[in-house]
């Protein structure tokens, strides 16, 4: 066999040989990378498919843990089991005291008021509306320190009003055992005595203000009254 003769045998068995290695080559798939296998040996294509890409659902993130109070929309359906550990404290508030005054000097006692004459308009009636002052009525102060009763007794002036201090034994310190009511009046048309203000019954003094007598003597004024007499009215 001559030379091109070999020449064109040799050029058929070379594109034989392609011709092979072509075929061989879009039969073989390569094997997958061993990073492209999980764990239970299944095999997963992870090419994104053009039109839906696929899309892992991301795992819930935990709730936010506040460590102060929680809101709630609604109360708890049930309270706290527990009792807290320590009662609220509460600021005691103070308690007033009354104010303290310095002691009151002992002092001698001394009482005031007036008598007056109640109209027949209104007699029987609790009022002075009408009446006029009595001159000369006498009044009496009786307290009840003693055993006795002491009894001192003075007469009102032509405005009604009368004085009367009692016994120098008898202190603001026991003033609270006297008691001035009515004894008499000169007038005969106006001599009725009325338990207007306790002048009947005896009328207990009531506090006015300390004062100095002209012999330079401490005192306490007292008020009674104003006391009153009724007259006799023709029926």
């Amino acid at each position: 066999m001559g030379f091109p003769a070999k020449g064109f045998l040799l050029l058929q068995l070379a594109v034989l040989l392609v011709s092979c290695f072509t075929v061989f080559g879009q039969d073989f798939q390569p094997s997958p990378s061993p990073s492209e296998h999980h764990d239970h040996g299944h095999y997963h294509d992870h090419t994104p498919h053009p039109s839906h890409p696929h899309v892992h659902p991301q795992a819930p993130s935990p709730a936010p843990h506040h460590h102060g109070r929680h809101h709630h929309d609604h109360p708890p359906a049930h309270p706290p089991a527990h009792t807290p550990a320590h009662p609220p404290f509460h600021i005691p508030i103070p308690i007033p005291h009354p104010p303290k005054y310095p002691p009151v000097p002992r002092s001698f006692v001394a009482v005031q008021g007036v008598v007056y004459c109640k109209p027949c308009k209104y007699a029987g009636v609790d009022t002075l509306l009408g009446a006029t002052p009595v001159l000369g009525a006498t009044v009496k102060l009786e307290c009840y320190n003693t055993k006795y009763p002491l009894v001192q007794t003075a007469k009102t002036d032509k405005n009604g009003y009368f004085f009367i201090t009692a016994p120098k034994s008898i202190t603001s310190f026991g003033a609270h055992k006297c008691k001035a009511s009515l004894v008499s009046s000169p007038d005969a048309k106006c001599n009725i005595p009325t338990n207007l203000h306790y002048g009947l019954d005896g009328s207990y003094l009531r506090p006015e203000k300390p004062f100095v007598s002209h012999d330079k003597l401490p005192f306490f004024l007292y008020t009674v009254g104003p006391f009153a007499f009724a007259p006799k009215c023709p029926r």
